[in-house]
């Protein structure tokens, strides 16, 4: 029963089949193979315009050097209070950005509140040289709470960054969870909706170890070049980030994953919601279900074989949590099983 986290599954079979299938022969290296052109024409394909690729290894990565591309001096990075790139990057945005800085903006379950964003842009609008400057704004998607941003609310986010011509950011480290919930198309997710760059995570849903930057300004891409490669990010084999993605796009593999995922976390959400000893906190929109339970409940489905963690109170929850009371986040995969999901739910009916 693990729902530790999507990054303790392993790889999906198909992909793993996919880095044995290219171990042998050769292709160019740095990016420039065969097999690493066939993947970018497929991004090009499935975000519907041309778009500019960049394999790097972690999310960490991607995101950072998004915001590093975006930078000024004296730049302030927009992004939610409780956002991945404010949490739990170790303040690796910041270091590559060389003492420009992420700046806090609050927002209910995960998602910025265009308001209060408004008012803190417009707070460094002036240029002043003692406060520093806007650079970029970023949003995560799904959250860290499990919530996404539909649409409409990432053009209202997108309409503040134009205003101020700033690029917007998504950290898509479960981007394929948030694009099946939504049931919209990639280019309505991003740049149709004002998306200006995205960090396309693989890693948590089914691949060994794939991420990417994507680029919806052709224009920023020679510089992104030159910002990965010193940033120790450009993988001399390289095609193998790319077959993890040939295999992560046939035949809709990725989509697939993603439902399968968001299925079982409803399908949790669903024991959770009949349960007299657990509570939903907030229904699950995604692959991650948050849930109030007493520690010693907690600590009784661990000693079981639950794996599973707390989690701190995010801005907006407003149900009370009594005394011996905690959040915990449960995470489902492309691993997970509908059996180990009912085994579980056994244990809280």
């Amino acid at each position: 029963m693990f729902f530790a986290s999507d990054n303790w599954a392993g790889a999906h079979p198909k992909i793993a089949a996919a880095l044995s299938t290219h171990a042998g022969g050769y292709d160019a290296a740095y990016g420039n193979g065969l097999l690493d052109a066939k993947v970018q024409r497929r991004f090009s394909e499935i975000f519907e315009r041309e778009v500019a690729v960049f394999f790097v290894g972690t999310g960490t990565a991607a995101n950072s050097l998004s915001l590093v591309s975006a930078d000024k001096p004296g730049g302030l990075s927009f992004c939610h209070r409780g956002s991945h790139v404010m949490d739990d990057e170790c303040g690796a945005p910041e270091y590559f950005m060389g003492g420009s800085r992420l700046f806090p903006v609050d927002g209910e379950l995960g998602r910025i509140d265009p308001q209060l964003l408004s008012a803190a842009v417009e707070r460094f609008a002036g240029d002043n040289v003692h406060a520093g400057r806007p650079a970029a704004i970023s949003i995560t998607q799904a959250t860290e709470v499990g919530t996404v941003y539909n649409p409409e609310q990432i053009r209202a986010i997108s309409a503040i960054a134009k205003k101020h011509r700033l690029p917007l950011h998504m950290d898509g480290a479960r981007f394929a969870n948030a694009l099946v919930s939504l049931e919209v198309s990639p280019a309505e997710m991003t740049w149709k909706s004002g998306v200006d760059m995205l960090s396309f995570g693989g890693t948590k849903n089914g691949c060994w170890c794939a991420e990417a930057v994507i680029l919806f300004d052709i224009d920023r891409a020679k510089d992104f070049a030159f910002i990965r490669k010193r940033a120790a990010q450009l993988f001399s084999k390289s095609r193998f980030i790319a077959a993890q993605f040939e295999a992560y796009f046939e035949d809709g593999l990725w989509l697939d994953s993603a439902s399968h995922a968001n299925a079982m976390a409803a399908r949790l959400g669903g024991y959770i919601r009949q349960s007299a000893k657990i509570r939903l906190a907030w229904e699950p929109q995604a692959n991650e279900v948050f849930a109030v339970m007493p520690i010693k409940l907690a600590k009784a489905l661990q000693a079981q074989g639950a794996r599973f963690y707390d989690w701190h109170t995010p801005h907006g929850f407003g149900a009370n949590i009594a005394p011996g009371e905690k959040l915990w986040r449960f995470v489902t995969s492309f691993a997970t099983s509908a059996d180990e999901v009912d085994r579980f739910g056994e244990l809280i009916v």
